[in-house]
């Protein structure tokens, strides 16, 4: 029997054109480095199969399939391809094709969320104001006196973008960030609405919502007159805001921002001594720093560039002993976390994916695992150890959060506190918070 390409319409066609499938050689390279190949629940699949498929013209049977949504989108099959066929996108088109009705999970839900309230929570302006008050307040008590959160504070030299699941829940995690600008004495701020760091369009193939995102966050900036943006932490959220804003510039050379990433922002503030750092707290602990796919391997295919050295320069400053995991950087294996497999449905798919990050983990001999990525913080710490208990006996820290436990913190003189107190008196009157009220 022969099989024929099945018609399909021009606009599919024209897109698939662009990404050269007759350029495969179907030598299989790209199922045997993809963690996914042999998962439980997905046989008779992998990226060959799923690649000859489409080039056949089956887009129905790819769309309406569980593989594109399985599928991390981590690269490692497009970084080995012989044929240098870039095969993410090919399987986030395949999403992008699906009804957004049935987008699987909670995914396309956050994308309505934050499209309509600006974060993927939905939590309520007034709700997140006082919570960035309170926990403020939790800090400047505790370590920080004088600190609070400045909230759309003009001609700022910094803005930063909160990850909505900190804001939602995971509250003492934002204070590491925190701690890091109080000691710095950094001139920063946050958006009051449309503040949401995280891409959860890159997630579901929705390019419009992408590009939105992107350009609200740019908005954000000149409407605030910052110097430069940081980047969103999290891999998706900052490769989502990056490819958003790579086609905001397509229609318009002009519109485009100054941003920086986590780890030049943080390199920098160490270089230029801004912060100051004891490694003696880590004594007798090795660590290891996991790639993360969308801050290494795809960052660096798509837009020339990798988060490598960077991190590993800024660990070295904080710690007395790093490893390596083998293999490492462009061809790290994924912690399983990727494509919004953390939220999304597909958790035993998923824990099998990181299967090979728990070895790698377990191989290193590393106590402690530094990541630039909360989808990976929250995959390599709580997924992973769930379904290989034995073999992961370590702990997980941000990046940032390494570089504010490793702080030494210089005390503000009593006017710079002063000062700081009566500007967050001011903000928080002018922005309607009752501090006397709590969160």
């Amino acid at each position: 029997m022969t099989l024929a390409p099945k018609p399909l319409p021009d606009a599919i066609k024209e897109r698939l054109a662009k990404f050269d499938l007759n350029a495969c050689f179907t030598c299989g390279t790209c199922s045997s480095g993809c963690p996914i190949t042999g998962t439980p629940g997905m046989e008779g699949w992998d990226t060959r199969k799923a690649l000859r498929m489409i080039a056949y013209g089956m887009i129905d049977e790819v769309v309406d399939s569980d593989w594109p949504w399985v599928c991390t989108g981590c690269g490692r099959c497009a970084y080995a391809c012989p044929q240098g066929i870039d095969i993410v996108p090919i399987f986030g088109y395949m999403k992008h094709l699906r009804e957004r009705s049935k987008v699987p999970g909670v995914l396309n839900k956050g994308v309505d969320r934050v499209l309509e309230t600006g974060n993927n929570m939905g939590i309520a302006k007034d709700d997140y104001l006082m919570s960035m008050a309170d926990v403020g307040n939790e800090l400047a008590e505790e370590e920080c006196p004088g600190f609070y959160v400045p909230v759309d504070k003009e001609g700022a030299s910094v803005l930063f973008f909160p990850n909505s699941k900190e804001v939602y829940g995971d509250f003492e995690d934002q204070k590491w960030w925190w701690k890091i600008f109080y000691a710095a004495k950094e001139n920063w701020t946050i958006p009051s609405e449309n503040w949401e760091a995280v891409d959860w369009g890159l997630f579901t193939g929705n390019y419009e919502a992408t590009k939105t995102l992107a350009q609200r966050k740019m908005d954000l900036n000149r409407k605030l007159k910052v110097g430069t943006m940081i980047m969103p932490d999290c891999g998706g959220g900052s490769y989502g805001c990056r490819s958003g804003m790579k086609s905001c510039a397509l229609e318009d050379a002009s519109n485009t921002v100054n941003y920086v990433y986590l780890y030049d922002y943080l390199k920098k503030l160490i270089e230029q001594g801004r912060v100051k750092l004891d490694k003696s707290r880590w004594e007798g602990k090795t660590f290891a720093f996991h790639d993360s796919c969308k801050h290494g391997r795809e960052l660096e295919k798509h837009f020339g560039d990798a988060y490598y050295e960077e991190a590993r320069w800024i660990i070295d400053q904080c710690v007395g002993k790093r490893v390596e995991f083998y293999p490492n950087r462009g061809n790290n294996y994924c912690c399983g976390a990727g494509g919004g497999n953390w939220p999304g449905p597909y958790e035993k798919h998923s824990a099998y994916h990181g299967r090979f990050k728990v070895q790698q983990i377990k191989d290193s001999g590393a106590d402690i695992v530094v990541v630039g990525c909360s989808n990976c913080r929250d995959q390599i710490s709580r997924r992973l150890p769930k379904y290989y208990p034995e073999d992961c006996k370590y702990e997980v820290k941000y990046i940032w959060q390494l570089v504010a436990e490793s702080l030494v913190l210089e005390p503000w003189s009593e006017e710079e506190v002063e000062k700081a107190q009566a500007e967050a008196a001011a903000q928080w009157e002018r922005l309607g918070v009752d501090l006397d009220a709590g969160y």
